[in-house]
């Protein structure tokens, strides 16, 4: 009889779903104290988008480094690099007074963090084949809501009782606790001591990637790598928006205080972690019953940019629970969207350009970020807080993404490598 397959792939899922929480943790502190850290430090809304640069403009570096970095030298060391400066990062926030010193506390964190994405992607191109892709991507990447959940929970009561610096300093510290656990259980699956046989064959039952290195130039010669750009430019600054600017919102539409707003930021996250969750099973679903992986993965992608659409609509409601409602499904689809969108990667470039090709979109989407950033911080300013205009950007940025990344990539075949 044969062995059954083993499940130590989805041990490695969870490491990398606990670090996306923690990365998620770390970068949502800003966002949930802003009310606070806007009052005791005065900053303005423009200030704020400039804190907000400081860390995209870095998370562009760190994004394509890391990308280019973790395809030479593998993720074990490089995913704990990564964990290990972020987790300095975030911590060096608490000794910081003025706009520059969160400037350049954000800058690290920025910088660092740009690893956990690429690396990500890459163990799951290493440790599953090409039908539990989507499934493994949007597991991880439910650690984005997870860490966005549980920030409300744990910062204002931190906040309230010792101070905002300790915030910074405790979720700060979380990351070194994943660093050990890493250390100890992560391995590649031939040389993991716990993988079987059958889950070894079950792991690599896709066709062999032929070994070579492939340059940036290269890559940037393939309709594919451009494909995953336009998706990332397009989607990624929305959900920062969500992260950075979601709490201010219910503080200025509907006077939330710190800990008031813990309810309805964990409601928003918590839905849209099913919504990941659920967007990568479905094209995982459709791929197991015969469809292709150009249909199932696009059909995924186009129900997602359509529930996003009717989040134009939050700031007119005048109904807390109402916006509440829109943003959770447009946050719900982002989460489905973004499980299907890295898939991508994995489903047309080589093993071996997994990360660099994530780098390559994280880099741009970081970019896009920076003015996103500015743009809002300015359009607030200058209308008195009104959200009107970041949430119509949102509304419509998937369904423009699509079509073009559809244009990019017909048949969403392999790259082909000389």
């Amino acid at each position: 009889m044969s062995k059954p397959i083993g499940r130590v792939r989805w041990i490695i899922c969870a490491l990398l779903f606990l670090a996306t929480t923690i990365n998620y943790i770390d970068r949502a502190v800003l966002g949930v104290l802003k009310p606070t850290l806007e009052k005791e430090l005065g900053w303005t809304q423009v200030d704020y988008g400039w804190i907000v640069t400081a860390f995209q403009l870095a998370y562009a570096l760190g994004y394509v480094g890391a990308g280019r970095l973790f395809d030479k030298i593998g993720v074990r060391v490089g995913y704990l690099l990564s964990v290990s400066l972020w987790s300095v990062a975030a911590m060096a926030h608490a000794v910081a007074r003025s706009v520059f010193g969160f400037c350049v506390a954000r800058a690290g964190l920025g910088l660092a963090e740009g690893g956990n994405f690429p690396a990500a992607v890459k163990t799951v191109a290493e440790w599953f084949p090409k039908e539990e892709r989507a499934f493994a991507t949007g597991l991880f990447n439910a650690g984005s809501n997870i860490g966005a959940v549980a920030c409300p929970l744990v910062v204002p009561w931190l906040a309230d009782r010792w101070g905002w610096q300790s915030a910074f300093l405790v979720t700060g510290a979380i990351g070194f606790v994943w660093v050990v656990l890493w250390a100890v259980l992560y391995r590649q699956p031939r040389q993991h001591p716990w993988v079987n046989a059958a889950e070894l064959a079950h792991i690599e039952k896709d066709p062999p990637d032929p070994p070579a290195k492939v340059p940036w130039l290269v890559l940037l010669r393939h309709r594919q790598t451009w494909a995953f750009v336009v998706g990332m430019v397009a989607s990624a600054p929305v959900w920062w928006f969500y992260i950075y600017w979601i709490p201010d919102f219910l503080n200025k539409q509907y006077h939330l205080k710190l800990t008031q707003s813990s309810g309805p930021l964990i409601a928003i996250f918590l839905i849209a972690d099913v919504g990941g969750i659920a967007g990568g099973w479905l094209s995982s679903h459709l791929i197991k019953r015969g469809w292709t992986v150009n249909a199932a993965r696009k059909t995924t992608l186009l129900v997602c940019s359509l529930c996003v659409v009717p989040v134009f609509l939050t700031p007119l409601v005048g109904n807390l629970w109402v916006s509440v409602a829109l943003v959770a499904l447009a946050a719900s689809a982002h989460c489905a969207f973004a499980a299907n969108l890295f898939t991508l990667v994995s489903d047309t470039a080589p093993r071996k350009a997994v990360s660099s090709v994530v780098g390559i979109g994280g880099m741009a989407s970081a970019i896009a970020g920076m003015f996103s950033a500015q743009l809002i911080g300015r359009v607030l300013h200058l209308t008195n807080n009104n959200y009107f205009v970041p949430f119509a950007l949102a509304s419509g940025a998937y369904l423009v993404a699509l079509g073009i990344m559809h244009a990019l990539t017909p048949k969403l075949e392999p790259m082909k490598l000389e």
